[in-house]
């Protein structure tokens, strides 16, 4: 059995770090690679994309 330790759950609210228009996204899947690395889907509109959590952030940021 594979336990994932993954910190953000499917459904919730997340931002972009590196997104400077902070548009939320909605987390879709989440992706355990081979190298043990968890890769999370982020949906924006009809377009999604896969990121590491320390891409990801709860917060809006300001002035990024």
């Amino acid at each position: 059995m594979m336990i994932i330790d993954n910190k953000y759950e499917l459904g919730e609210i997340v931002y972009l770090k590196t997104d400077v228009d902070q548009v939320p996204r909605i987390v879709t899947a989440v992706v355990a690679c081979p190298d043990d690395s968890i890769l999370y889907e982020l949906a924006c509109g009809t377009t999604c994309s896969k990121h590491y959590d320390f891409e990801i952030t709860y917060e809006k940021l300001v002035n990024v």
